[in-house]
């Protein structure tokens, strides 16, 4: 079953939504039932990376996006990290 185990580089390679899209297609073959108990713990597995994955790229996005911050007249006079709380 290669495409539940994945090795750690193929993942780090993928792009959020390539993980989003390999995690959906995990998410429904678990939600399916078909799959042996080997095979439910080895996709369980490769869920769990792929989440991780998942959110590692949403918290760099994130850390990368500004607020930009406008003056009195509603010009733009300089950007500020943004805050999501």
């Amino acid at each position: 079953m290669s495409d539940a185990k994945g090795g750690a580089q193929d993942l780090a390679q993928m792009s959020f939504e390539e993980a989003m899209a390999a995690l959906e297609q995990v998410v429904a073959r678990l939600e399916s039932g078909n799959a042996s108990l080997e095979q439910s713990i080895e996709l369980y597995t490769r869920g769990t990376a792929l989440k991780a994955h998942c959110e590692a790229k949403l918290k760099d996005a994130q850390a990368k996006i500004e607020k930009i911050t406008l003056d009195e007249t509603g010009a733009a006079k300089d950007t500020v990290p943004f805050d999501v709380e």
